[in-house]
């Protein structure tokens, strides 16, 4: 505001020079002249000077930090995302690995995967999921041979819990498919712990046909292939990190080109064995041999037939049982035969065949029984195909580690199971056997150009032989 005092003084002051010489007095006609008494500059508004410039800067100061606390939030959400994107990844590899061991490995796997990297499952407050499944979209929906991973974690924010107690967390997830690493089912089954479990030699040939083969021996020398021998198969794993080499596969030895080796293997092979029959030892007859001369006769045995005493249901026993001795012709009815002591023992029989029927038969050996299939035997038998032994068929007592022999030019088929999980199984002398399912044993040795194939009717186990890869 303008001070009016001082407008009057100038104005005062330039009438006074004139009027002071044109008049000797004070110019009392010209009161609006007469200098003001206690006269000053007054300004309404000196009270509110620069309030609004302090209003306005507070405002500014306000909203550029929101603007920065939103951005430090924003920020902070991204990252988790990326971390979010890694556990994701992770995870879905982990379980893809774990794809052969059930869906308890997978997860279990998943989690632990999530949690090295940040998104941890067994937190008390906002934990992380990791839920696995089909693939949900994408290139692989639907398709099992893939394993989709979404990882999701609620985050806390720094600032917007401010703004508004719903954005205190704010929730991120990704998601990640994998492809399951390729399997092979196990057939054959070798569950010695050290030495050699495997012995291949002199031309002999192990050749899975669309499963492989698994080996738990943590030794160096736990696989030898040598002298024209040739191991096929999808796979051969071992628990010893290092017996492939030139001294265990040498001198003609070879694995074929399409089988995949895995070494150090973290899962041995341990099936679960056959229930073992309820039988009564004192029951148990003598060989039916016996009551039909030395040669030429043809007769039935097992359940039902003479000479035989049936227990309960279709089980029968006997101390010892020879088949096709001496140009014999032996039928063996359908049924479960328990061996308690002596010899299972397939020899020639007549025309070269040691047994007909055959058909449905399940052997159980115990208190020291063992098998033996001689030179020329000719042995075909086929395991149950339903109730408790379907699909086996010879089960040597786990107490028992008498050999399991099968040699010299033999034509044997088995359809079904062998199991002699603390017996060797040996195989040589030019047999051409053909095993049409599983075998555990102890150990296994061939040599004279024996071959054994086998194709799994039930899985011992599964051997992941390639790594899965994240593919989206």
């Amino acid at each position: 505001m303008k001070s009016l005092c001082g407008d009057s003084r100038r104005y005062q002051n330039g009438l006074r020079a004139s009027t002071y010489k044109k008049n000797d007095g004070y110019p009392k006609d010209h009161p609006e002249l007469q200098e003001p008494v206690n006269c000053r500059s007054v300004d309404l508004h000196h009270g509110e000077k620069g309030q609004t410039t302090m209003v306005m800067a507070f405002f500014l100061g306000t909203f550029l930090l929101g603007f920065v606390a939103l951005g430090i939030d924003i920020q902070s959400l991204f990252h988790a995302k990326r971390m979010a994107q890694a556990a994701a990844d992770a995870a879905a590899m982990a379980a893809a690995e774990e794809s052969s061991n059930g869906t308890t490995a997978e997860q279990n796997a998943a989690n632990a995967m999530a949690k090295l990297n940040g998104f941890d499952t067994t937190l008390a407050k906002n934990p992380a999921t990791v839920t696995l499944s089909v693939p949900s979209g994408g290139n692989y929906s639907g398709s099992s041979s893939y394993i989709q991973a979404i990882v999701s974690m609620p985050i806390p924010t720094f600032f917007m819990d401010v703004i508004k107690t719903k954005f205190a967390t704010m929730t991120v997830s990704a998601r990640a498919v994998a492809a399951a690493g390729q399997t092979s089912p196990t057939c054959v089954c070798l569950v010695g712990t050290t030495g050699t479990d495997l012995n291949l030699s002199n031309d002999a040939q192990l050749t899975p046909s669309g499963c492989g083969t698994t080996v738990d021996s943590s030794s160096s020398n736990a696989v030898t292939i040598v002298g024209g021998s040739t191991l096929s198969g999808l796979s051969i794993g071992s628990v010893s990190t290092n017996w492939d080499n030139s001294g265990n596969v040498n001198n003609g030895g070879s694995i074929a080109s399409g089988t995949k080796v895995v070494e150090g293997i973290s899962t041995s092979c341990s099936p679960p064995l056959p229930t073992v029959p309820t039988y009564s030892a004192s029951q148990c007859t003598a060989d039916p041999l016996t009551h039909y001369g030395n040669g030429g006769s043809s007769y039935s045995v097992g359940p039902g037939s003479t000479y035989s005493t049936t227990q309960t249901g279709s089980l029968v026993c006997y101390n010892s049982l020879t088949v096709g001795t001496n140009g014999d012709n032996v039928n063996l009815n359908p049924g479960i035969y328990v061996l308690n002591g002596g010899e299972l023992h397939f020899e020639s029989g007549s025309g070269n065949a040691s047994n007909t029927g055959g058909n449905g038969v399940f052997f159980y050996l115990v208190g020291g029984a063992s098998l033996v299939i001689d030179n020329g035997a000719n042995v075909n038998l086929t395991a149950p195909t339903s109730g408790t032994y379907a699909g086996a068929l010879i089960f040597q007592d786990p107490a028992d580690t008498q050999t399991i022999s099968i040699q010299g030019g033999s034509n044997t088929s088995f359809n079904g199971a062998v199991y002699a999980p603390s017996a060797g199984v040996t195989l040589g002398n030019g047999s051409g056997t053909a095993i049409d399912a599983d075998l555990v044993a102890k150990t296994l040795t061939m040599n004279g150009g024996g071959t054994l194939s086998s194709s799994a009717t039930s899985n011992f186990g599964t051997l992941n032989i390639s790594v899965a890869k994240v593919t989206e």
